[in-house]
C-alpha cells in the first residue's frame, strides 16, 4: 500500500480571489469530482469567478447565466447547508432545467458563501457530468471550505475598508477627485496608493485627479518612483493628474531623489488646482 502524506505549507493570501483559487486547487486534490467552481451572483446574473475542471470542460471562468436558470440559485434558496443532487436528471428541482438538458446527465453539490452581514456573495459548487455518490466526508469538506471562504471574504472586505481609509479619495464633482497622501510611504502602502488611484479613477470615470502631497512625511526613492508611476498610469488611462501641496522642503528632496515635474501639472494648493481646471471654491458669507 502506497503511503501518501500531505505537507502543510504556510499560505498567505493577498485577497479573496487568491484564497479562492488555492482552496479550489486543494479541494480538487482531495475530491474525485470533475468540476469545482465559485460563482458570484447579484440575484440577476450568476458569474463564474473561479473554476477548476479535471477532465471535461464543463464550465469556463467568466461565464455568465441568468441567476434564475442556474443550480447556484437552487443552492442559495436551499439555505446554509449543502444542496446535494446525486442525479440531476432524476431530481424534481433540476430535471426540467435547460442546464440539465445541456449536460445530458450529471450531479451537483453547492453551498452558499455569505458576507458578514448575511447577504449572499455567491456559491461554492461541485459539478460532474455523471451521477455521483456524495460521501459524508465530501459533504463535510464543502461545509468547511464554504465557511472558510465566508471568513476570508469578511477579512477581504475589512481590508478593503482599511485600505480606502488609509488613502483618502474624495470625489469633488463629476470627473474630478482628490487623492490625499499623508504620513510616510513604504513599498506596501505605495502599491496600495497606485492600485486605489487607478481603480477609483476608472470607477468614477475621472478626467482629473488632484494628488495632494501637503501631508506627506518624506520624499524618498519609493515615494518618488510611486508618484511617477501613478502619473504615467493615469495618463495612459486618460486621466490628467495634478500635483498640489509640494512644499519647498519636499521639492528640494524630490529633486534630490530624481523626481522631475517638468511634464507634470503642478499647483501650489487645492484652490489653485481647481481654478486651473475651471472650478472655483465659494466661501459662505
Amino acid at each position: 500500500m502506497q503511503n501518501t502524506s500531505y505537507s502543510p505549507q504556510k499560505m498567505i493570501y493577498k485577497n479573496f480571489d487568491e484564497a479562492a483559487d488555492n482552496i479550489l486547487k486543494m479541494m480538487s486534490r482531495l475530491l474525485d469530482i470533475n468540476t469545482l467552481f465559485i460563482a458570484k451572483n447579484d440575484r440577476c446574473t450568476n458569474k463564474i469567478m473561479k473554476v477548476l475542471n479535471k477532465k471535461d470542460i464543463l464550465l469556463e471562468e467568466g461565464g455568465t447565466l441568468p441567476f434564475e436558470q442556474t443550480f447556484c440559485k437552487l443552492s442559495v434558496d436551499h439555505g446554509t447547508k449543502p444542496l446535494i443532487i446525486p442525479d440531476i436528471t432524476q431530481s424534481d428541482l433540476t430535471k426540467d432545467m435547460v442546464v440539465t438538458k445541456s449536460l445530458g446527465e450529471g450531479s451537483f453539490i453547492g453551498i452558499p458563501i455569505y458576507y458578514e452581514d448575511g447577504e449572499n456573495y455567491g456559491t461554492l459548487c461541485g459539478l460532474d457530468n455523471r451521477p455521483y455518490n456524495f460521501r459524508e466526508e465530501l459533504i463535510e469538506i464543502f461545509e468547511t471550505m464554504g465557511s472558510l471562504l465566508t471568513y476570508v471574504l469578511e477579512l477581504d472586505e475589512a481590508y478593503q475598508q482599511i485600505r480606502s481609509l488609509s488613502v483618502p479619495f474624495i470625489p469633488i464633482t463629476k470627473g474630478v477627485a482628490i487623492l490625499t497622501i499623508t504620513g510616510n510611504v513604504n513599498e506596501q502602502r505605495a502599491d496600495t496608493i497606485i492600485s486605489l488611484a487607478l481603480e477609483k479613477s476608472q470607477d468614477l470615470a475621472l478626467d482629473y485627479l488632484i494628488i495632494d502631497l501637503s501631508g506627506i512625511g518624506k520624499i524618498n526613492e519609493i515615494v518618488s518612483y510611486s508618484l511617477l508611476k501613478i502619473v504615467n498610469l493615469l495618463q495612459i488611462i486618460g486621466v490628467k493628474p495634478i500635483l498640489t501641496g509640494i512644499t519647498p522642503d519636499v521639492a528640494i528632496k524630490a529633486i534630490g531623489v530624481g523626481f522631475e515635474t517638468d511634464d507634470i501639472l503642478v499647483q501650489s494648493n487645492l484652490e489653485q488646482a481647481l481654478k486651473k481646471i475651471g472650478l472655483t471654491l465659494l466661501k459662505n458669507k
